[in-house]
C-alpha cells in the first residue's frame, strides 16, 4: 500500500529525529516563574526577529490570538476583521467568550482587506449607541484566501488609518513565515506596523505545538496575566520551546519548497475537468472550486481511496496544504492521480 499523503493541513507534521534530539537536550525550568531559559530564549529570539520589545509563548495559535485580542480590549468593544478570518471563523467564538467583544466583519478579496474596507466601519466614538471600535485584526497569510499575502504598502495604509483613529492593529500571523519567504519582506517592517503579532510554530515550521505573541513590554506583561487566567501557564515548557528554536534555525528557508509544491498542484488542478477554478497560489495553500454537480465529499473520498488525504472548506471547495512531511515523490504521485481521477 502506498504511503499516506496527508494534505489536510500543515499542522499534521511530526518532529524529525534532529528536532526531537534538540528537544530532549533542552535546559528547562518553571516558566510560570519566568525561569525556563529555553522559553525565554525563544521569546527573545522572536521579539528580536520582528524588532519588538517582548514576547509570550503559548500552547496554541488560538490561545495566542485570544490573549492578544483580550489584552487590547474591554467588554463592549468592537473588532474589525475580514469575514473569513481565523479569529472569527475557527476560534470557537472566543472573541465573545473570552473578551466580551463583538466582531464587525467586512468582505475583502481572498481574505485580505484594505484601509478602504475598514474606514467606513469605524464607529463614531461620540455616538453612545455604537460599540467602541478598538482593534483591527488582519491574517497573513489568509487561510481561506488560499494563502494570500499582504503587501507592505497595504499594511502601511491600514496602519495610518489605525493611528488616525486610535485603533490597535493585531496580526494573526499563523503562517507569517510563509508570507515573508514568499514576498522577501523584512520582518522588522511588521514590528513597526503592528501593535501585536501572533506567530505559529506548529504549521509551516513543523513544531508539535506552540505559538508566540509579540508586542511591547507592557502589553506582554498584561498578556502574561491573561495567559494564566486562561489556563495557559505551562511549567517546563522549554522542551516544546526548543522545537521552536530548532525550527527557526532550520525550517524557515525550506518553506520555499512547500510553495513550489503548491504551484505544481495548482497547475494540475487547473487542467482537471472536475475543477471550475483555483485561487491563485502564493504560498502553501491550494483551494479549488469544483464544477457544478461535484461535491467536495465525493472527491475527498476518491482521493482517500488512493491514500491521499485532502480537506474541504465548503460543499464545493477543496483545500490542500503542503508542508515539510510532503516530498517531491509524493507531489508527483498526487499529480498523477489528479490527472487521471474520475468521479462516477
Amino acid at each position: 500500500m502506498d504511503r499516506i499523503i496527508d494534505l489536510r493541513s500543515d499542522t499534521v507534521t511530526k518532529p524529525r529525529k534532529e528536532m526531537l534530539e534538540f528537544m530532549i537536550s533542552a535546559e528547562v525550568g518553571d516558566d510560570v516563574y519566568g525561569e525556563d531559559p529555553t522559553v525565554n530564549l525563544l521569546e527573545n529570539r522572536l521579539a528580536e526577529y520582528f524588532n519588538m520589545e517582548a514576547a509570550l509563548y503559548s500552547p496554541t495559535g488560538t490561545m495566542s490570538n485570544q490573549i492578544g485580542i483580550k489584552a487590547h480590549t474591554q467588554p463592549g468593544d468592537e473588532l474589525i476583521c475580514d469575514k473569513s478570518s481565523h479569529v472569527f471563523q475557527y476560534e470557537g467564538g472566543g472573541i465573545a467568550f473570552n473578551s466580551g467583544v463583538q466582531v464587525n466583519t467586512v468582505s475583502g478579496e481572498r481574505g485580505l482587506i484594505t484601509a478602504k474596507h475598514i474606514a467606513p466601519e469605524i464607529n463614531n466614538r461620540e455616538d453612545i449607541h455604537k460599540a467602541y471600535t478598538r482593534v483591527v485584526s488582519l491574517e497573513n497569510t489568509a487561510n481561506r484566501g488560499g494563502g494570500s499575502c499582504y503587501s507592505i504598502e497595504t499594511l502601511l495604509e491600514i496602519k495610518n488609518l489605525c493611528i488616525n483613529n486610535e485603533l490597535k492593529l493585531h496580526l494573526d500571523g499563523a503562517r507569517l513565515f510563509n508570507a515573508i519567504v514568499a514576498t522577501g519582506q523584512n520582518p522588522e517592517d511588521y514590528g513597526k506596523i503592528f501593535d501585536s503579532i501572533s506567530v505559529c510554530l506548529n504549521k509551516g515550521l513543523g513544531c508539535p505545538a506552540g505559538s508566540v505573541l509579540i508586542g511591547t513590554r507592557d502589553y506582554i506583561k498584561k498578556a502574561r496575566r491573561i495567559r494564566k487566567v486562561l489556563g495557559g501557564g505551562l511549567r517546563q515548557s522549554g522542551y516544546l520551546a526548543a522545537c521552536g528554536l530548532y525550527a527557526l534555525d532550520h525550517n524557515i528557508e525550506r518553506l520555499k519548497t512547500d510553495h513550489e509544491h503548491a504551484k505544481l498542484i495548482e497547475t494540475a488542478l487547473i487542467n482537471n475537468v472536475l475543477i471550475e477554478s483555483v485561487i491563485p497560489v502564493e504560498t502553501n495553500i491550494v483551494i479549488a472550486k469544483l464544477k457544478k454537480g461535484i461535491s467536495s465529499k465525493t472527491l475527498i473520498s476518491a482521493f482517500k481511496e488512493k491514500n491521499i488525504l485532502i480537506g474541504a472548506i465548503s460543499e464545493d471547495m477543496i483545500r490542500m496544504v503542503t508542508h515539510l512531511d510532503i516530498n517531491e515523490g509524493m507531489i508527483y504521485r498526487l499529480i498523477d492521480f489528479i490527472n487521471t481521477v474520475q468521479i462516477k
